[in-house]
């Protein structure tokens, strides 16, 4: 399995569904994104089907129903995104995407401490 997972809109979305429900159908994918989305039960079903492709999702069968779940955990796919990203805006540079985040979003004083806390850990991690 390709360790990049790049994901659409769309499919990162049904993706969040599987990961919240842990097992879904196409209809219960497709309920859950009804009121945001308004999609037809067919376009959850082949965008399920293109990630099962990839091998991001998986399925079983319950009667005539396909019930699918995720082969990939969040973490790996916002890993490998936020990597992709990374290449593609920032030449690679993890500094210059901090130093995007921190000029360009508001932070309050309790995510600033988060954010500090974190690089203050990761400089006494061993290496």
């Amino acid at each position: 399995m390709s360790t990049e997972h790049s994901l659409s809109d769309l499919q990162l979305s049904v993706m969040h569904v599987l990961w919240a429900s842990g097992e879904a159908t196409v209809a219960d994918v497709h309920e859950a994104l009804r009121a945001d989305r308004g999609l037809a039960p067919t376009t959850i079903a082949t965008v399920l089907s293109r990630l099962e492709k990839r091998g991001l999702v998986e399925h079983r069968s319950v009667g005539r129903q396909f019930v699918y779940r995720t082969r990939v955990t969040e973490e790996d796919v916002q890993r490998s995104m936020v990597s992709e990203l990374t290449d593609l805006l920032f030449e690679g540079n993890p500094a210059e995407l901090v130093s995007h985040l921190l000029s360009e979003r508001d932070l309050d004083p309790q995510d600033l401490a988060r954010v500090k806390a974190m690089i203050e850990a990761r400089e006494k991690a061993p290496r």
